[in-house]
Order: structure tokens, then C-alpha cells, then sequence
């Protein structure tokens, strides 16, 4: 387990990484645990509405940066993560939740007829309120933070990234015909020497400004 110091020294030494180094790669094991973090990340009832949408390749990386802003870190990072949302949340994607969850903590998806109630009702309520794509969206920064946690933890850079065209990223990666939507992204890999940004000092409030204690 890390160490109370070693999260603060990993936080403070990571910073939303400009300038990647393409011939750096993250070793396919490191990249594993990373990948696993992903999977990990908590979710409100556990309903995971999300998928994570990992590019490599070189192409298609090049052709998602003009709808990034131009910016090189869509291309140059090790790994591009995509996090995609539902923009609706069929009743297969709850099933399939509560499949999973006989199967790994034993029972029968009949016995979660209860739960399965409430999660439809949670689903139906957002839906009628047009908010069930946004509260997705929410979600995913969980996984967001997660992720460049633990990326920071094994000296991992990243950056997250809202500076982009959502519906540019959708067409391109087939995500609109599959009533998908992309939430935020977030390049992975190893800053390059030229980024004058990785040695600023940080900039945050005083704890006591931002923190109260009651």
C-alpha cells in the first residue's frame, strides 16, 4: 500500500502533461494496472454507465486531433483514452449489471427484482428529466480521477482533456450509431524534455481557503 507521502509526492509531482514523448510507450503490464483502475472506478448503484475506449493506433489518433483543438497530446501520448457515456441507458444494460452481480457474489438475478425496480425508476426519473446523459457524464470524472491517480502513483503523466468536439469524436469512432456519446479524454504517457510546463510551481489555494471544517 502507498504511503501518505507517497500520494502527496505523486500528486505534486503530477501536472496535466502538454508535451508527451511518442517514443516513450508505458510497458503493456503497467498499462494493465492502469487499465484495471478503470474497472475499479465506483459508480452510483454500481451501474458502471461508461466505457472506457483505448486508442493506440497512429492513424486514427492523427485524425481525432484536428477536432481536439489541434492539440498534439490526442497523438503523441503512449495511450488516448476515450471515456464514453450512454446518452440513454436501455433495460439490457441494467440486466446485464445484475447478471454480473449473481454471478460474482452468488444468488440469482430473480432475488435483485427489488433493486432492479429501483434502478429502472432511478433510470426512467433522469430520462424524464433529461439529465440521465449528463449524470453519466459526472460519473465518468470519478473514473477520470481515478485513473490519473494511480497513473501519478507509477509515474505515469496524463492529461485531462474537455477541449475537443464531442460530436466529431463520436462520428469518427462509430459512438453516435451505437447511442454513445464521448464524456472527457485523457492522454497517458511520459513528458517530453521540451514541456516548460512540468516544472512550474503548482498553483492552489491555501488549504484553508478551499477546505472548512465543522
Amino acid at each position: 500500500m502507498s504511503t501518505p507521502s507517497d500520494i502527496l509526492s505523486a500528486l505534486n509531482w503530477r501536472y496535466a502533461c502538454k508535451v508527451f514523448d511518442p517514443a516513450k510507450k508505458i510497458p503493456a503490464d503497467l498499462w494493465q494496472t492502469l487499465e484495471d483502475s478503470l474497472v475499479l472506478t465506483p459508480s452510483s448503484f454500481g451501474l458502471q454507465p461508461w466505457k472506457f475506449i483505448v486508442i493506440q493506433d497512429a492513424s486514427l489518433r492523427e485524425r481525432l486531433v484536428p477536432h481536439a483543438w489541434n492539440q498534439r497530446q490526442v497523438a503523441d501520448s503512449s495511450h488516448l483514452v476515450v471515456m464514453a457515456v450512454p446518452k440513454v441507458m436501455p433495460e439490457s444494460h441494467i440486466d446485464a449489471n445484475l447478471m454480473r452481480m449473481a454471478e460474482v457474489r452468488g444468488g440469482t438475478p430473480d432475488a435483485l427484482m427489488g433493486f432492479r425496480k429501483m434502478l429502472t425508476g432511478f433510470r426512467d426519473g433522469m430520462e424524464a428529466q433529461g439529465g440521465l446523459e449528463q449524470w453519466a457524464k459526472l460519473q465518468s470524472y470519478i473514473a477520470l480521477g481515478q485513473f490519473m491517480l494511480a497513473a501519478a502513483l507509477h509515474g505515469v503523466d496524463t492529461c485531462p482533456m474537455e477541449g475537443f468536439v464531442p460530436a466529431k469524436f463520436d462520428e469518427i469512432l462509430g459512438l453516435d450509431v451505437q447511442g454513445w456519446t464521448t464524456a472527457v479524454l485523457c492522454p497517458a504517457g511520459y513528458r517530453h524534455s521540451d514541456d516548460r510546463y512540468a516544472s512550474l510551481p503548482k498553483v492552489r489555494f491555501e488549504p484553508a481557503v478551499v477546505i472548512e471544517h465543522r
